[in-house]
């Protein structure tokens, strides 16, 4: 399977909240589109320096992850971001990379917002089994009566 990029939209999510609230201008809410490296093996979503102070998002705290070397790195956690794919979005943190990385998206905002690689196309797509609202897998959580 070759490389998948897709563009997505990133969008301040406390911002967003304030204008819903009548606290600030719709306007006024950061948000940008941002081509993204998708990364099924990835965890986490990850941006960068530039997106991070562009979106004006607030750093939550850092977290510690291993690099393909085996060496152990410090990030700092940004967010809250709202990302929007075609008809879907959630609310997530990101992981912040140094300079101008490539952006990724990782398995969690996949999952998220039920959308896959679709490998013979080589592009990200809506789940076709739900084309209209994400489906969310809670098997084994508990049991509707």
């Amino acid at each position: 399977m070759g490389q998948v990029n897709a563009t997505v939209e990133l969008i301040n999510s406390w911002e967003l909240e304030n204008a819903r609230r009548g606290l600030a201008d719709q306007d006024q809410v950061k948000k940008m589109y941002v081509e993204m490296l998708v990364d099924t093996g990835s965890i986490n979503m990850c941006i960068n320096e530039t997106v991070c102070e562009l979106l004006n998002l607030s750093i939550l705290g850092k977290r510690r992850g291993v690099l393909a070397n085996g060496s152990i790195v410090e990030y700092n956690i940004a967010g809250p971001v709202r990302v929007r794919f075609k008809n879907r979005e959630c609310t997530i943190t990101a992981t912040v990379l140094p300079g101008d990385n490539d952006c990724l998206l990782g398995a969690i905002p996949l999952e998220e917002m039920d959308i896959m690689v679709d490998s013979r196309r080589q592009q990200l797509i809506i789940n076709p089994e739900h084309p209209d609202h994400a489906l969310y897998t809670l098997k084994s959580v508990f049991t509707h009566k």
